[in-house]
């Protein structure tokens, strides 16, 4: 009974779950997330630059984004969409990749979901699942970093 226990909690350990209260009305959140003109404004950590080298933004369409760190560090990341709900969900497999599109760590799966919250949106990140809890941990960073830029560019619209 303890192995089955243990075995259950491992996922909980190697999961992700960022939730963000946005101001701004959900349909604008969004297409911040689901428009790629918008989304390579905040694509990435703080100091990151991105670039969408493709985004076929429906149930099986692929997409490929491009990511330079601050360093001159190169980052890919590509997946494939699973289930669109316009305004309310969007689900994709994410994997880190090598410029030619060869996975470099194991593959997750990302959801989003958008709801009402007054005038404002709560945004819910999930991401599981991890490999290890320090890759968690390191997109746990990446992520809050890359929505506080999403937040920022929400602002100024």
């Amino acid at each position: 009974m303890a192995a089955t226990s243990n075995a259950a909690a491992i996922p909980a350990e190697r999961e992700l779950v960022i939730t963000r209260i946005f101001d701004a009305p959900r349909k604008v959140v969004y297409q911040a997330w689901a428009d790629p003109e918008q989304m390579v404004k905040w694509l990435g950590p703080k100091g990151f630059t991105g670039k969408i080298i493709k985004m076929d933004a429906r149930p099986g369409g692929a997409y490929r984004f491009y990511m330079r760190d601050p360093e001159g560090g190169d980052h890919w990341q590509q997946g494939v969409f699973r289930e669109i709900v316009e305004g309310e969900r969007i689900v994709q497999t994410y994997a880190w990749a090598d410029a030619d599109g060869n996975p470099t760590r194991p593959e997750t799966l990302l959801t989003v979901t958008f709801e009402d919250h007054g005038a404002k949106t709560k945004l819910t990140l999930h991401q599981a699942v991890f490999e290890s809890v320090t890759a968690r941990d390191m997109h746990r960073g990446g992520w809050t970093s890359a929505l506080d830029r999403l937040e920022e560019v929400l602002a100024q619209a």
